[in-house]
């Protein structure tokens, strides 16, 4: 399998260092960026970037910034680095695509943890796996979804869903499971994250969007 680049954002030379060193160990390439706008030239000119880890306070262009530049053209994982865990941001950050938070100060092992969760549910360097289900069809490695022949246009976190929902088919799933399945473990999240998920997911697949019932009180069922 190739090595797989990392880009690591952040105006802190020590914070760079640290994560870099964590990374390295397990085998990634980390690529460093001080500002926002040498990131985002870094990120266009190498084009096969697998992940970024983008901190939300820096000079010259913050993370907010960096994140709708990126989104525009693509849907690279992101995982951003906050001194602060504000609901208000957190569910901001959700709607520009953000993929994971970790507030700092965090555990490198931790942060080393969820970039693997990360790519690993990405679909980077796992085998070609396709979900099929009333006309859905999921490519988990190609990481593209059509409804009934027509392609979808969904973010990382959506297909992620959309694959959860459709894995675990005919079962009641909870909100905490689902944000334990599709956020991590250890992402200590508001449900409303989920609600918001889905219904852009529903508006997305149109009529199938019916397909994800509502469960009031608990959660959803994905039902065919």
């Amino acid at each position: 399998m190739d090595i797989l680049k990392v880009l690591v954002v952040d105006d802190e030379s020590r914070m760079r260092k640290l994560v870099r060193d964590f990374l390295e160990r397990e085998g990634y390439r980390v690529l460093e960026a001080e500002n926002g706008e040498k990131a985002v030239d870094i990120f266009f000119d190498e084009k096969d970037i697998a992940l970024v880890i983008l901190d939300v306070m820096m000079p010259k262009m913050d993370g907010w910034q960096v994140l709708k530049e990126i989104r525009q053209f693509s849907k690279v994982p992101i995982i951003m680095l906050t001194a602060r865990a504000d609901e208000r941001d957190e569910l901001l950050g959700f709607d520009l695509g953000v993929d994971e938070y970790i507030a700092k100060p965090f555990s490198p092992k931790i942060l080393v943890a969820r970039v693997n969760a990360v790519l690993r549910r990405s679909g980077k360097g796992e085998k070609a796996e396709v979900l099929d289900k009333g006309g859905i069809r999921i490519d988990k490695s190609a990481h593209q979804v059509t409804i009934d022949g027509r392609p979808i246009d969904l973010s990382f976190k959506e297909f992620e869903l959309l694959t959860y929902f459709v894995e675990n088919a005919g079962i009641a799933l909870s909100r905490e499971k689902i944000l334990n399945a599709v956020w991590n473990y250890d992402y200590f999240g508001d449900a409303r994250t989920i609600d918001t998920h889905v219904k852009k997911l529903r508006a997305k697949m149109g009529e199938k969007g019916e397909t994800i019932k509502t469960i009031w009180g608990m959660g959803y069922k994905f039902e065919v």
